[in-house]
């Protein structure tokens, strides 16, 4: 086992990757839905996006979202926009063409934006749309029946000019302040968290990652009280969800997680490993590895 903090968040960095034999799995599975949709529907375009193709979807596979986004035929649109039920009717219709593949499948519900598909080892969700004049897509939200605006593909491109800018080091630390979200209530959306990052980390240099995360908790103190738009440039802010009446509880949770990983590299610059190591997975309890 590790016994120094790079051998600890370099084998932290590793547990938070799905297996090789778990991606195959992702592959085969994500092929065969999308194959079920282009059958039943009329498809401009196909991909794969969210998380996994950001690369920030963090281990267990059981628990992660695998997202494929369709763009579908305009006939769709001026169908469904203008009579049977609207944005939600089109989610609906989606939900009733995969089912009628998957019927054995545990679970397939429509949520907010997309079609959840509940396989026994992992999530697929199904998020249908249309071509947006003017770039970007057009995505049903049936929680009020109406279009949202938004552009996956760009998400992909920022984060990996990110990641690329960062040398390599931005994207693995979402990953490790996702896993922390997740050890402690699963509060934060993954998406905001992500686009968090992009704002606390614009311009700034990444050391390592000890420092990096405290750094991250420090500014999000600050950064969740305010608006975190949506970086493709559709002026939507993606931590709405943080009401008024939320706002102190988010900010507070930084507040704990920046005063633990003050701590934990304290402890390491006095050479008190073991300390340090016990303090970050107080923070990522599921991920980082134990002294010894």
């Amino acid at each position: 086992m590790p016994y120094t903090i790079a051998d600890s968040f370099s084998k932290l960095r590793s547990n938070l990757e799905i297996t090789f034999e778990q991606a195959l799995t992702v592959s085969t599975r994500q092929n065969g839905v999308r194959d079920t949709v282009n059958a039943g529907m009329k498809v401009v375009d196909d991909f794969l996006t969210g998380s996994y193709m950001r690369s920030t979807m963090i281990s267990p596979l059981k628990e992660a979202d695998v997202d494929i986004f369709v763009v579908l035929d305009p006939y769709y649109f001026n169908h469904y926009n203008n009579q049977h039920g609207g944005a939600a009717g089109l989610l609906e219709y989606t939900k009733r063409l995969l089912l009628k593949t998957y019927t054995s499948t545990p679970d397939i519900s429509r949520n907010g934006q997309a079609v959840s598909i509940r396989f026994a080892d992992f999530v697929v969700d199904v998020v249908v749309g249309f071509n947006r004049t003017g770039g970007g897509y057009l995505i049903p939200n049936s929680i009020n029946n109406s279009w949202l605006s938004t552009n996956p593909k760009r998400h992909v491109e920022i984060s990996t000019e990110a990641n690329k800018a960062h040398n390599g080091q931005f994207v693995p630390i979402i990953k490790m302040i996702k896993s922390w979200n997740k050890a402690h209530g699963s509060f934060f959306r993954s998406f905001h968290i992500e686009v968090l990052a992009l704002e606390i980390f614009r311009g700034i240099r990444i050391d390592d990652y000890p420092s990096g995360v405290r750094f991250f908790f420090d500014k999000a103190r600050a950064a969740v009280r305010m608006q975190n738009v949506d970086p493709a440039g559709y002026g939507d802010d993606i931590g709405r969800y943080i009401t008024q009446g939320t706002v102190n509880d988010a900010a507070r949770r930084f507040e704990s997680a920046f005063a633990v990983a003050a701590n934990a590299e304290m402890m390491a610059s006095r050479g008190d490993i073991r300390g340090a190591v016990d303090h970050w997975r107080k923070l990522m309890p599921y991920h980082f590895p134990a002294y010894g």
